[in-house]
């Protein structure tokens, strides 16, 4: 099966595999953390890279506003966080007030529980829910005498662990640097480290002195390595652009498919399509976005694209890093807000989205949502659902529930093509009509001596191109 010719009326049979051989998460199970396997404290590069090697954590939370129940699920986020990092979540502790301690991001009470918790499991590295600041992860370091990473570093280390293609690894390691270059430090006395005299290499005169302190040389591989990763991606935007004009060119709409982390995106896009596009119940498994060609029931060709999940809080890094990705939804011309319904937050969850979607200034772009596991879900969840969102659809990607009307609401959501016409086309130009036929709205068509008599409504650029063969 093709994209070209998939059959929208298979898309009710249960039977048939849309996620196909998923060859792929076979790889990526393959690469698992292995047990015994620990986060060492002491420095091994020149700079201090927290590279997360996780296997036995403890958790720690500051709850500073919310309910109880929103406490609990940014906890239960953050365990699936580390665990999907490859880590055996041991214990948490989370503690109520206004803010984080700007000394050791919890208060001194609670860092002495954490530090008796740490002991108690025997774990080997602490994360924290939030973005700290330097001075607070060395803090809790020295107290607790094992690795510190905050939530920002969790998530940098996921996608590390998930990105494929080029442009997605090169996009997660700019977010890396961009995260690292403000928590550099150096290592006590090397910190005056010289490079005058002889040692700079026979400078001799005027070349002695202070020289380059060992983290100023850290700092500045940093920046070079950070501004030839931007021209890389630079390159490969152009690329990307390429495409998207190639699609506006021909007129073709798009629609993206956006959502929170783990919300079944890829397996709407392969119940849709057959992408065939790798499918796991893990956050993040999708970074690499995926494009397929699909078509409306009067013969209208689009396209669907999958991109990267949202998450509370996504570290502004990465929404940097990934912002040529991201804007192929700032970009289309409809969005396909997907809704885990079975999730304890599904509200939170839309808010989240929506945070980013303004970020990146995609708020524009026509949204419909679409309230996805409905199989799992509770009735009265999603009733309250569709009550606060009423143009909402509901589906399930795995049973294909909703699907046929999921395809008529995108049908119809879509941009129509505005001007009706009549034209003659002849038959040496079949490349007109072979953009009627993927872009208009075809009302007749018959094959004469002169050529293809056509009545449809079409865009206004390909109005333009065929204006010299209307008849009437």
């Amino acid at each position: 099966m093709t994209d070209h010719d998939f059959d929208n009326a298979e898309l009710l049979d249960e039977e048939f595999d849309y996620d196909g051989a998923q060859d792929d998460l076979a790889d990526r199970h393959s690469l698992r953390r292995v047990d015994g396997l620990r986060t060492e404290l002491d420095d091994v590069t020149e700079v201090e890279y927290r590279q997360l090697r996780l296997e036995r954590v403890v958790l720690a939370s500051v709850w500073a506003t919310g309910s109880q129940e929103d406490a609990d699920n940014a906890l239960a986020e953050l365990t699936l966080l580390a665990e999907t990092a490859g880590s055996e979540v041991l214990g948490s502790l989370v503690q109520r007030r206004s803010h984080p301690d700007p000394a050791t991001y919890l208060g001194s009470g609670k860092v002495a529980e954490l530090v008796e918790l740490v002991q108690a499991t025997d774990a080997d590295t602490v994360v924290c829910d939030g973005e700290l600041e330097p001075a607070q992860l060395r803090n809790l370091e020295d107290r607790t005498k094992v690795k510190v990473v905050d939530r920002t570093a969790l998530i940098l280390d996921i996608f590390a662990q998930h990105a494929k293609s080029a442009e997605g690894k090169a996009q997660v390691e700019l977010a890396q640097l961009q995260y690292l270059k403000q928590r550099l430090r150096g290592w006590g006395g090397n910190l005056s480290r010289q490079a005058g005299g002889r040692v700079a290499g026979g400078a001799g005169i005027g070349g002695r002195g202070p020289g380059e302190t060992k983290i100023e040389t850290d700092r500045r591989r940093i920046h070079t390595r950070i501004a030839q990763l931007r021209r890389r991606l630079r390159d490969m935007d152009a690329t990307r652009e390429g495409k998207r004009a190639e699609r506006r060119r021909n007129q073709v709409p798009s629609v993206a498919i956006v959502g929170y982390t783990n919300a079944g995106k890829s397996s709407l896009l392969n119940r849709l399509t057959g992408a065939g596009v790798l499918v796991e119940d893990a956050l993040f498994a999708t970074l690499d976005p995926t494009t397929r060609r699909s078509e409306t029931d009067d013969g209208r060709v689009y396209t669907l694209t999958d991109t990267v999940g949202f998450v509370r809080h996504l570290p502004h890094d990465l929404v940097e890093a990934f912002r040529s990705t991201l804007e192929e939804s700032a970009q289309a011309d409809l969005l396909l807000h997907v809704v885990d319904a079975a999730d304890p937050d599904p509200e939170g969850q839309i808010a989240a989205v929506r945070t980013v979607l303004a970020e990146i200034g995609a708020l524009h772009v026509p949204e419909l949502l679409v309230l996805n596991k409905a199989d799992r879900a509770e009735e009265a969840v999603v009733l309250a659902l569709r009550a606060n969102h009423p143009g909402a659809v509901v589906v399930s990607a795995r049973t294909g529930e909703g699907i046929e009307e999921l395809l008529q609401r995108i049908d119809a959501d879509l941009p129509t093509p505005e001007v009706q016409l009549t034209v003659l086309v002849p038959y040496s130009r079949g490349d007109l009509v072979d953009r009627i036929h993927r872009t208009a709205v075809i009302g007749s068509l018959e094959h004469t001596g002169e050529g293809t008599l056509i009545t449809a409504r079409v865009r206004p650029g390909l109005a333009d191109e065929l204006a010299e063969f209307r008849r009437g």
